[in-house]
């Protein structure tokens, strides 16, 4: 591990905030390693490794979907899922704007602005879920019911396994 001491971040403030049980989990960030990576690396399930993707609608309104670490995301299915005619991913720089996260750091908790989310219905089936901490080379684990308390998103099913 490059670090020793896990970071403060604006998501580990909001976990404090809600009261939510959770652990730390530090890892060597890799450039373009993915959810693959930091799952090899924690000795953990891809499948519970949840990524956080930054899109926009047609009308460059941002967005974000948090997609199982295995898995792809239907735009096509989310678009007509959230009411909207059109759903791409951000550029790196749109990302960081919304959010004020780096991409590879990105935390669905405490971004810049709330975002509407969405959250993949199958998340839920599982025990425990790694999520971005708000830094690469960061993620934290926690019952994945407690996304529904902290940031009420709206459920789909827009999963496509790679």
């Amino acid at each position: 591990m490059s670090q020793s001491k896990s970071p403060v971040t604006a998501a580990i403030r909001v976990l404090r905030q809600h009261g939510v049980s959770y652990a730390e989990h530090l890892y060597d960030y890799l450039e373009k390693g993915g959810t693959a990576e930091s799952s090899r690396q924690l000795g953990v399930d891809e499948h519970a490794v949840i990524k956080t993707l930054v899109m926009e609608d047609e009308s460059r309104q941002p967005l974000i979907v948090l997609m199982h670490g295995d898995c792809e995301t239907s735009t096509r299915n989310l678009a007509r899922q959230a009411g909207r005619r059109h759903i791409e991913p951000c550029t790196a720089e749109t990302a960081n704007r919304h959010t004020g996260y780096l991409v590879g750091g990105t935390s669905p908790l405490g971004t810049r602005k709330p975002l509407p989310v969405f959250l993949e219905k199958s998340i839920l089936d599982l025990e425990r879920i790694y999520l971005n901490g708000g830094k690469r080379g960061f993620l934290v684990s926690l019952a994945p019911q407690d996304l529904l308390t902290m940031l009420q998103p709206t459920l789909v099913e827009v999963a496509n396994p790679r």
